[in-house]
């Protein structure tokens, strides 16, 4: 008797069980709640990217100013230097002045 009496509590326990497991509303609300982040993911991807490209937009537009920054110091410094050739070259015809007036 014993045993016919755990029989039924072990099949009742089953359908118990099995009842539990045909239940799929919460895995449902789940796979909702899974979908639900994975399109907000989604947006924060796409707004990240659209943010690093503004970024390698930025970094391109300076590398360029920052070239051509570089370009107009070469001009600048060769200008500098033939104006510098020009002073010393005037400087040594003033030297040469003052010694033919003092040999003299």
């Amino acid at each position: 008797m014993k045993s016919a009496i755990v029989v039924k509590l072990a099949a009742a326990a089953a359908v118990v069980g099995l009842a539990g497991c045909t239940d799929l509303k919460p895995l449902q609300a789940d796979i909702a709640d899974l979908k639900s982040q994975v399109s907000k993911l989604e947006s924060e991807v796409q707004a990240t990217r659209q943010a690093a490209d503004q970024a390698n937009a930025a970094a391109q537009s300076a590398s360029q100013a920052a070239s051509s920054a570089q370009s107009t110091a070469n001009q600048a410094l060769a200008a500098a230097q033939a104006a510098q050739s020009g002073v010393d070259a005037t400087n040594e015809k003033i030297d040469r002045m003052f010694r033919r007036s003092v040999s003299k």
